[in-house]
C-alpha cells in the first residue's frame, strides 16, 4: 500500500494534517524553485562579498553596522514567537493554546538559526568566529550573545522535539516513509498512560526552564547595543525594552504564519476565530507596553536635556530620521493598536 493511499483511509482531520508529507503539488514546487533561486542569489552575493571585501555591502568606517544587525535582532525577536509564548501558555495553562503552539516552537527553531547567521556574515573574515572561543573575553557581551543564543537554541530544539514524539510515533505506526526516520525519531514510544504521563511532565519541566533562557537571550542582544558609549544606546531600559520588543513582533510574526498556514492547509478547524481573537488581545497588551517603554526612554533623555542625547532625539523626531521613526511608530503603535482593540478586527478574513 502507498503512502497516499494510507492516508487517504484516515479520518479527515488527520488526513489534512498528514497529506503534505506523503503528497507535492505544483504549487510546492513552484515555491521551493523561488526559494532556491532566492538562496543561490544571496550565496552569489556572499561569495562576492568574500572576494571583495565588506565594503561592497557599503559597510564602513564609522558605520560598521547594517542590514546584517538588524537581521540579527528582527530574526532573534521574532524566534520569541514560539518558545517563549509557548511556554508562558502551557505554564499558565491556557487551554486554547493547543492548536497553535507547534507552530510557534517551529517558528522559534526556524528563525533563530536565520539570526544566529546573521554576525557570522557580517564578518569580514568568518574563519575568525571560533576565536569567540578559542579566545574568550568573560567581559565581552558577544561571548554572551554566542552562549545564550546557543543555549537558546538547542532549548528550543529540544522543547519543538519532545512534543512531537507521539506524533512522530503516529506516522511511524502508520507506515509511512522513510520508516527508518521515523523510527528513530519516535525512539520507541508507545502511546500508554504511563508515557503519556512522563511525557506531561517533561514538557511541563521544559516549559518552565526555557523561559529564563528565552528572556535572557534578547536580554543580552539589548545589552550590546546599551554597553557601547552612545548617545540614546547607553541606557539600563534597552534589555528590558527588546524583550518585550521581542515578544511583540514575535506574536505578530506568529499570527501571520496562522493565517497563512489555516489557508494554504485549510486548517479551519485547528486555527479558529478563539485563537485569533486570543492572540489579538496578547499583540494588544505588547502594543501598550511597547508605547510605554519608548515613551519612557524618550522622556528620560528630553528631560535630562544632554546636549548630544538630545541631539540624536530631535534627529529622530524632527530632522533626518524623522519619518523612519513615526513611521515606526504608526506601525508598531497606531495600526496595530487600532486592529486589536476592536473584536471585529481580531479575526483572520
Amino acid at each position: 500500500m502507498t503512502d497516499l493511499e494510507i492516508v487517504a483511509q484516515l479520518p479527515q482531520d488527520e488526513r489534512a494534517l498528514l497529506m503534505p508529507l506523503v503528497r507535492t503539488t505544483r504549487t510546492f514546487w513552484i515555491w521551493a524553485g523561488l526559494m532556491a533561486a532566492t538562496a543561490l542569489w544571496g550565496g552569489f552575493a556572499y561569495v562576492y562579498q568574500l572576494r571583495f571585501g565588506l565594503g561592497a555591502t557599503g559597510l564602513n568606517s564609522p558605520e560598521f553596522w547594517g542590514i546584517y544587525i538588524i537581521c540579527f535582532v528582527f530574526f532573534i525577536g521574532i524566534s520569541h514567537a514560539g518558545t517563549l509564548i509557548s511556554a508562558i501558555l502551557r505554564v499558565a495553562n491556557a487551554e486554547w493554546r493547543r492548536s497553535i503552539t507547534r507552530s510557534a516552537e517551529f517558528i522559534t527553531v526556524l528563525v533563530i538559526g536565520f539570526g544566529a547567521v546573521q554576525p557570522v556574515l557580517d564578518l569580514g573574515r568568518p574563519d575568525r568566529v571560533l576565536n569567540i572561543f578559542l579566545h574568550a573575553q568573560a567581559f565581552s557581551p558577544l561571548l554572551w550573545d554566542v552562549l545564550s543564543i546557543a543555549l537558546y537554541f538547542t532549548a528550543s530544539s529540544i522543547y519543538l522535539y519532545v512534543p512531537m514524539i507521539p506524533d512522530l510515533a503516529r506516522i511511524r505506526d502508520l507506515g509511512i516513509r522513510p520508516h527508518l526516520l521515523y523510527w528513530f525519531l519516535a525512539i520507541g514510544y508507545r502511546d500508554t498512560p504511563s508515557a503519556r504521563h512522563t511525557l506531561e511532565r517533561l514538557i511541563g519541566v521544559l516549559a518552565v526552564a526555557v523561559i529564563p533562557i528565552a528572556v535572557s537571550v534578547h536580554t543580552v542582544i539589548g545589552w550590546i547595543f546599551a554597553l557601547t558609549l552612545k548617545p540614546m544606546w547607553h541606557s539600563a531600559i534597552f534589555g528590558p525594552y527588546f524583550v518585550v520588543g521581542a515578544i511583540f513582533s514575535g506574536i505578530a510574526a506568529l499570527i501571520i504564519a496562522m493565517a497563512i498556514l489555516r489557508r494554504v492547509y485549510r486548517l479551519e478547524a485547528y486555527f479558529k476565530d478563539v485563537h485569533f481573537n486570543s492572540m489579538g488581545l496578547l499583540l494588544l497588551v505588547t502594543t501598550v507596553l511597547w508605547l510605554y517603554f519608548t515613551f519612557a526612554e524618550h522622556l528620560t533623555v528630553w528631560y535630562g536635556g544632554e546636549e548630544a542625547e538630545l541631539a540624536t532625539l530631535y534627529s529622530k523626531l524632527t530632522g533626518p530620521f524623522a519619518f523612519s521613526f513615526w513611521l515606526m511608530v504608526a506601525c508598531c503603535f497606531v495600526v496595530p493598536f487600532a486592529l486589536m482593540a476592536r473584536r471585529a478586527t481580531r479575526g483572520v478574513i
